[in-house]
């Protein structure tokens, strides 16, 4: 009887515990000077101080770290993949980007808050947001918005 009863103890104990390791929502992304970015392809050395602060405040307010999708763009590539003639991406003023494990929805009020985002695109049925830093025009108290916002 008490050889059984430490058998059911263990079994119950080794349940309760997770014997594979915990999933680092990061662990397929890579760095790029300091940022966490989707691929190689993804610059983002030359981003503004404006933007890397805002990216820095979502990711203070979040408690976890943003992932860049699209940072600088040569003009080549901002047509490539559709971008403005005029985008932000290609004077280092924007990126597109989501954080592991937050859903979308907060992430946009959180950037629509936030003073230091000056334009925000949502993109319906994509995973980021855009965001730059461009100066929001005299009197708004809210970022540019556009693309599904």
């Amino acid at each position: 009887m008490r050889r059984l009863f430490l058998v059911l103890l263990c079994a119950a104990t080794l349940g309760a515990c997770s014997l594979s390791p915990s999933r680092d929502p990061y662990a397929g992304y890579q760095q790029n000077f300091g940022t966490y970015v989707t691929n190689s392809g993804v610059n983002t050395f030359c981003l503004v101080p404006n933007l890397r602060l805002a990216i820095w405040s979502i990711e203070t307010f979040f408690r976890k770290r943003v992932v860049v999708s699209s940072g600088y763009r040569d003009p080549w590539h901002n047509a490539d993949v559709g971008g403005k003639d005029a985008s932000y991406h290609m004077k280092c003023m924007a990126a597109d980007i989501f954080i592991p494990g937050v859903d979308k929805s907060r992430l946009i009020a959180y950037a629509y808050r936030n003073p230091l985002v000056g334009g925000l695109g949502c993109y319906p049925g994509r995973s980021f947001i855009h965001i730059d830093v461009r100066s929001r025009p005299r009197g708004w108290d809210h970022p540019v918005t556009f693309s599904g916002c």
